[in-house]
């Protein structure tokens, strides 16, 4: 039996030097423990601690379990090492030390890609502010004078949009318009079209239900162009198609 218990206080401690923030002494079922939670694991792992050679980092409570979080003492050390090979020891420390590189890589990955997702959208953000603070400060005199112009300005991008979507469907594409080549289409037909009034004609289209708007559905870092990507409520709108029951002849009556 003390074979035994030595046996577990051995593997115990050398899981403990490769971890030196500290392990649960007893496992849990989302994170295995230095011992089993059984009675042979309760005697190993109060020997280990009677001796000195783990010490209580901090407790942690789950539910109405209280769990020790241990790690080994300078007397663990020197214990692990008069009863195993030095050699053993570095080769687990060694396999500790890849384990959590490959940890860290991971979330340096994901740090990136998030990095990347909040700097999309405080461009959307900065976008949406500046159009509201261009539209506050027009004055009311400026909108008068050029309110005509600006409609018919207005019904000819929209016209332009929805003529583009009606020429896309028929071409028999396999997927919805994307966003990018909607604008650049648009824009050869009209070089001063900027992608905030691009923006402004695909909103009042889809207010007005004359279009559909579709989200991007992939994670928003690998948004391919993303300033020509539309926040539309909560989403992030990368694709546009015309509704169906469009007036016939669209050709004609949307010319500007």
């Amino acid at each position: 039996m003390a074979d035994k218990s030595t046996a577990q206080v051995l593997n115990a401690l050398s899981r403990a030097i490769a971890d030196p923030q500290g392990v649960p002494l007893h496992g849990r079922k989302d994170y295995p423990g230095l011992f089993a939670g059984n009675a042979a694991g309760r005697l190993a792992a109060l020997r280990c601690k009677d001796e000195g050679y783990l010490r209580l980092v901090r407790t942690e409570t789950r539910g109405k379990t209280t769990h020790e979080i241990c790690a080994i003492s300078e007397k663990g050390v020197a214990f692990l090492l008069s009863q195993v090979s030095p050699r053993q020891v570095l080769e687990d420390f060694i396999r500790a030390l890849e384990m959590r590189q490959g940890q860290t890589s991971q979330l340096l990955a994901t740090a990136s890609e998030m990095q990347v997702s909040l700097d999309f959208l405080k461009t959307l953000a900065e976008r949406a502010l500046a159009q509201v603070q261009g539209q506050s400060s027009q004055s009311e005199a400026h909108n008068l004078n050029n309110g005509a112009i600006a409609a018919s300005g207005h019904k000819c991008c929209e016209g332009h949009l929805l003529k583009l979507l009606a020429l896309w469907n028929e071409s028999g594409a396999s997927e919805d318009c994307p966003l990018p080549d909607l604008y650049r289409q648009a824009h050869e037909r009209s070089s001063h079209l900027t992608i905030g009034q691009f923006h402004d004609g695909l909103r009042r289209l889809y207010d007005q239900e004359r279009l559909y708007l579709h989200p991007w559905t992939g994670p928003l870092y690998a948004i391919p162009e993303p300033a020509y990507a539309l926040l539309v409520g909560h989403e992030i709108a990368y694709y546009a198609s015309i509704r169906t029951g469009q007036p016939r002849a669209l050709s004609d009556s949307l010319q500007c």
